[in-house]
């Protein structure tokens, strides 16, 4: 029998779980799910992301609730609209067994007027972003009166992200003997605060101590000078070959500069931040989720509520304000009691901040040197011939092939084709590594060098000309799209693409002089979905200024960088979530220590620098556009 049957679960719910692999209930699961069946009690739930909190509500809920009723019964709030996605997904999966379950996914970003439709034809289960649930509720498009149950899902979260306001006025909306179930990753006052608010003597639920991490985490830490970021972070992925990450920067304008230069480098990575549209947000998430990606760069906002399984690490390029974020960064991996590996890359200044991460978790970090061009050809080989050995052979399509490769290779010994095929990987990385530089940073190194390396300026590079092209993120063009793009209708290299500044409806970007001829000629035959893509010197555009793209004078307007001020003010997409906060001041150039004092922090921030790039840079990229 089925664990999660003896919890009280039923056949047809516990059948559907069972076919996603729910065999043995996590902690959190087995002690809150008999609790919740009461359906007496409220609860606050204290467990580390990916310990399985969705199920241990969701199943509840769908015993509990009358679904023979068209009505809303439960309402989710959580604070983003990946997380609100991925629950409503889960819970309509849980349920696929059973008739007439009814649940809404309620988001920013998305058209309103189908969400409002969803709701009107009946609704028994609404999972909701706190911004777009009370734009809703303020229509009048929705009737809580009859909820019976309320879910705060990662309520710390929504409260660092200044909901607090907005969930005061969707609670006042429902029924006051309801019952109300707070999830949380960590409880710092504001959210003990909100749960002695709400609730009536709660079942307090805690697995592990509060604000610790999960136990299946290891944590490594790096010291590098500032100068020497980028190039020891690209050494660490190389030395990882299976990994599959998330890289967590501080700022929007941080993760876009690190994702292009990735990209340039030739690593199949890609940015998620506060300024991208949702269907921009979507692709990358989408082509992450499939492994197209191998590493995302994120900042705090835009990556909470990912749920992706078997993310193997998780690297800190920029450590985080607070410990609160730490804990939740690092919760990215290690999911449904796997492990995983979370990686800070600190200068010597930064040594204290991780004693305060250990102190503050409770785990203590291992110290971990950079690995020299040596042992990076050596794993990168290794994992070649493993993956060589564990390939899938497809019989049947390769047979027909096989007399003319064995035709090819006759004049070739067994160990002179090992080796050749060994080589075609292990040459790459030889040349790359030769004569690499030890990245280690000693305590003797001088300070000053940790102010940081800043290599991306807003003037043209030295040996680069600026282009002016009329396509920009409307077009739904990220920064690697338009790298890709650039590279596929120019039959220039990745390496010969300098930087590229994209606009709302036009962009500007770097090539090497020797290449300018070749683009501006190859785009004159090249269309955008029935429009003509026009190249120019950036220069024609820019009016001679002194580097800022004016616009006005191509009847464009200009557009403020690094994407708002925090406001709080609600556009009319209600698109709050992920967006204006991320450009508050929490991500500003100093950081609160986590002892709540504001300090200068002011080598965190260096910019990739480049160094040696990977042959064939843009390769993956063009391949799939």
């Amino acid at each position: 029998m089925n664990p999660f049957s003896t919890l009280g679960i039923r056949h047809d719910i516990v059948n559907a779980i069972t076919e996603l692999g729910f065999e043995t209930p996590t902690p959190i699961q087995e002690q809150a799910i008999p609790v919740l069946l009461s359906g007496s009690n409220d609860l606050v739930g204290l467990a580390q992301t990916g310990t399985g909190k969705t199920a241990a509500f969701g199943l509840p809920l769908l015993e509990l609730l009358d679904f023979e009723e068209n009505y809303p019964q439960a309402l989710i709030l959580c604070p983003t609209r990946e997380l609100c996605l991925q629950i409503t997904n889960d819970l309509k999966t849980y349920s696929k067994n059973m008739s007439n379950v009814n649940v809404v996914a309620v988001y920013g970003g998305a058209n309103i007027s189908d969400q409002l439709r969803q709701i009107k034809r009946g609704v028994q289960i609404v999972v909701a972003t706190p911004g777009r649930m009370l734009d809703i509720i303020n229509r009048k498009a929705i009737d809580f009166s009859q909820v019976g149950f309320v879910v705060l899902d990662e309520a710390d979260e929504m409260l660092n992200m200044g909901f607090q306001e907005d969930i005061d006025s969707i609670l006042s909306t429902t029924p006051t003997d309801k019952k109300t179930w707070l999830f949380s990753a960590t409880m710092p006052s504001e959210v003990r605060r909100i749960a002695k608010k709400y609730m009536t003597d709660p079942f307090e639920l805690t697995m592990g101590t509060k604000n610790t991490g999960n136990v299946n985490i290891s944590h490594e830490y790096y010291v590098v000078r500032a100068r020497d970021k980028y190039a020891a972070f690209k050494r660490i992925v190389d030395f990882n070959p299976e990994i599959f990450g998330i890289v967590f920067c501080r700022t929007k304008i941080e993760t876009q500069e690190i994702a292009e230069a990735l990209i340039k480098d030739g690593y199949n990575a890609d940015s998620l931040h506060g300024d991208l549209s949702q269907q921009q947000r979507d692709k990358v998430m989408k082509r992450y989720r499939e492994r197209n990606l191998q590493l995302l760069i994120a900042t705090d906002v835009a990556a909470r509520g990912i749920d992706v399984n078997d993310v193997t690490h998780v690297i800190n390029y920029s450590l985080p304000d607070e410990l609160e974020n730490y804990t939740h960064r690092s919760g990215r991996t290690a999911r449904a009691g796997k492990m995983g590996i979370s990686i800070a890359i600190i200068n010597q200044k930064e040594l204290g901040k991780i004693r305060q991460i250990e102190r503050g978790i409770g785990k203590q970090f291992t110290k971990s040197e950079i690995p020299n061009g040596f042992d990076v050809c050596e794993k990168q080989l290794f994992a070649l011939v493993h993956k060589v050995h564990n390939v899938e052979v497809n019989e049947e399509q390769i047979e027909q092939y096989i007399p003319r490769i064995m035709d090819e290779f006759k004049d070739l010994e067994k160990e002179e084709i090992i080796k050749r095929f060994a080589s075609l990987e292990f040459n790459r990385f030889l040349e790359y590594y030769k004569n690499a530089p030890d990245l280690n940073a000693s305590s003797q190194d001088d300070r000053s060098s940790d102010r940081g390396d800043r290599s991306f300026k807003s003037s043209t590079s030295e040996g680069y000309t600026r282009l002016f092209m009329n396509l920009g993120s409307v077009d739904d063009f990220t920064r690697g799209d338009m790298l890709g793009f650039i590279c596929n209708n120019t039959k220039i290299s990745g390496k010969s693409v300098g930087k590229i500044d994209l606009k709302g409806v036009f962009t500007f970007f770097e090539v090497e002089n020797s290449v300018v001829e070749q683009v501006q000629q190859a785009f004159k035959t090249v269309d955008y979905q029935g429009r003509d893509v026009r190249i120019e010197l950036a220069g024609e555009r820019e009016g001679g200024g002194s580097g800022r793209e004016s616009g006005s004078r191509g009847g464009f307007s200009r557009e403020r960088s690094g994407g708002g001020s925090g406001h709080r003010g609600r556009s009319t997409g209600g698109n709050r979530e992920g967006s204006s906060r991320e450009g508050s001041s929490r991500e500003g150039s100093g950081f609160r220590d986590f002892s709540g004092k504001r300090r200068e922090d002011r080598g965190n921030s260096s910019s990739p620098s480049g160094g040696p790039r990977r042959e064939g840079g843009t390769g993956e990229r063009r391949r799939r556009n």
